[in-house]
């Protein structure tokens, strides 16, 4: 049953697709073989997607593993020529990035400290410090202070311009490679997604056994109303057992001491009871049946049950 399941499932989730870049279809193409757990030999379908791309999208599809292999090939032949470049470790000069960023960069702070320095010179002389004094030695030497953090500085921010421009020159040629070798896509079809029926598997063992309890539970349920009589029967104390009293009354079974016991309802309820008759009692036992002054008879219980 849980085979069948899968298989009208799967039927009727595969629905073919047409849309505008091209369609989707499902045939079943033949048949699958297993052995069950029983030893029989089964068989299942088995199915075939099949994409079919639009004559625009198959064009564009031709074209473009045309520019694929164009591309492919001029890959190939740059990977030969970079061969070499990749076998030589990368090396970087510190010193000559230095000296590079200092002829450049002095060209612009050598005319701008000079004038500086000539400046604070006139200042300290007409602030009254002459040169050779120990005042005007320590201005001059905290402008020198000053200059060299500028070119130092200038020499660092070189040395990292000049490392990442040289790793550029290095990586640039096998950029170029996987960009040809990238290429472009095809856009398959997009559809859109489809309704999908679930359908229940079969409980085919749970079925059976809830199949069984229930019968189970009715068994137990009329054997425990009549062992349940005489359970009860001790301490029941004396009740109502008149026939007159009783409707749906039918026999269920007998007392050891051979009192027939019976299952009806008492007039005006709808819950059905287990018990004696008082016209039967009273000829066995009747010392268990009380006459009430309505005229209805009651029974005791404890006597009736007790009776031999």
């Amino acid at each position: 049953m849980n085979r069948d399941t899968a298989i009208t499932q799967m039927q009727l989730n595969a629905v073919n697709q047409v849309g505008p870049d091209g369609t989707i279809k499902y045939d079943q193409t033949g048949t699958s073989r297993f052995q069950d757990s029983t030893g029989k030999w089964v068989e299942t379908p088995t199915y075939t997607q099949t994409t079919t791309l639009s004559p625009q999208q198959q064009a564009i599809k031709e074209q473009t593993d045309k520019a694929s292999l164009n591309l492919g090939s001029i890959a190939n032949e740059q990977s030969g020529k970079i061969r070499d470049l990749l076998n030589t470790p990368f090396e970087y000069n510190n010193q000559d990035a230095e000296n590079w960023a200092y002829d450049l960069g002095a060209q612009r702070l050598d005319p701008r400290f000079a004038a500086d320095q000539e400046k604070l010179r006139t200042q300290l002389i007409s602030s009254g410090i002459r040169p050779g004094t120990e005042a005007y030695r320590q201005q001059m030497d905290s402008f020198g202070q000053t200059k060299n953090d500028a070119y130092n500085q200038l020499m660092l921010n070189g040395r990292q311009q000049a490392f990442t421009e040289a790793l550029q020159q290095r990586n640039q040629p096998i950029n170029e490679i996987s960009a040809l070798m990238s290429g472009s896509q095809v856009s398959m079809p997009q559809m859109n997604q489809t309704p999908q029926t679930g359908v229940g598997g079969v409980d085919y063992t749970g079925l059976v056994n809830q199949q069984y309890q229930a019968k189970l539970a009715n068994s137990q349920a009329q054997m425990g109303g009549l062992f349940g009589l005489l359970g009860t029967g001790l301490t029941a104390g004396i009740k109502y057992s008149d026939r007159r009293l009783k409707t749906d009354i039918r026999r269920v079974g007998r007392l050891d001491n051979g009192l027939p016991v019976y299952a009806y309802k008492m007039r005006g309820s709808n819950v059905t009871e287990i018990g004696l008759m008082a016209d039967e009692v009273e000829q066995m036992a009747p010392e268990a049946v009380f006459e009430q002054p309505n005229g209805f008879k009651m029974v005791d219980y404890r006597i009736a049950t007790e009776a031999a």
